[in-house]
């Protein structure tokens, strides 16, 4: 499964391209799929990506509820029905989904968040005001934390 670290920010093009950072494109290379899987966060104001072993664990997750339930077509719908896979092109952009860019407030440059398994693409003066917060909550909270043994 990849593995997204550190944060970048890049500029956006007249036609909604952005560059993804190599260190992330190395991490999404798949037999499967070569590309990113984008969707609208629901935790924060931003984008939310992933390769497509992970939104694969998420399907598993939705497949696993009852097969009629509410909450099953909710996730569905809202994640699988709202991602968005896109082939990172010769020069290592893809163009981000207007619906996206909007729900985000991006504009002409974006912050790429590495979590993990998962990023996250932000509005710059957006991510900064988080980031600040993220801080404090983290220096707060930083004895709930253990390494795994």
């Amino acid at each position: 499964m990849a593995l997204f670290l550190s944060t970048f920010t890049n500029k956006i093009d007249a036609k909604s391209r952005v560059s993804v950072p190599s260190q992330f494109r190395a991490s999404l290379v798949n037999n499967d799929f070569s590309g990113v899987i984008l969707y609208e966060s629901f935790i924060n104001e931003c984008i939310e990506g992933c390769d497509i072993e992970r939104i694969k664990k998420i399907s598993e997750s939705i497949d696993n509820l009852d097969p009629f339930s509410e909450e099953r077509d909710a996730f569905a719908t809202a994640v699988l029905g709202g991602s968005f896979q896109l082939t990172i092109d010769g020069d290592g952009r893809v163009i981000l989904p207007e619906t996206l860019l909007k729900k985000a407030k991006i504009k002409d440059s974006a912050v790429f968040v590495g979590k993990g398994s998962t990023f996250e693409i932000w509005e710059p003066k957006k991510f900064e005001e988080y980031m600040a917060k993220a801080k404090k909550e983290a220096k707060d909270k930083r004895n709930m934390l253990r390494l795994a043994k």
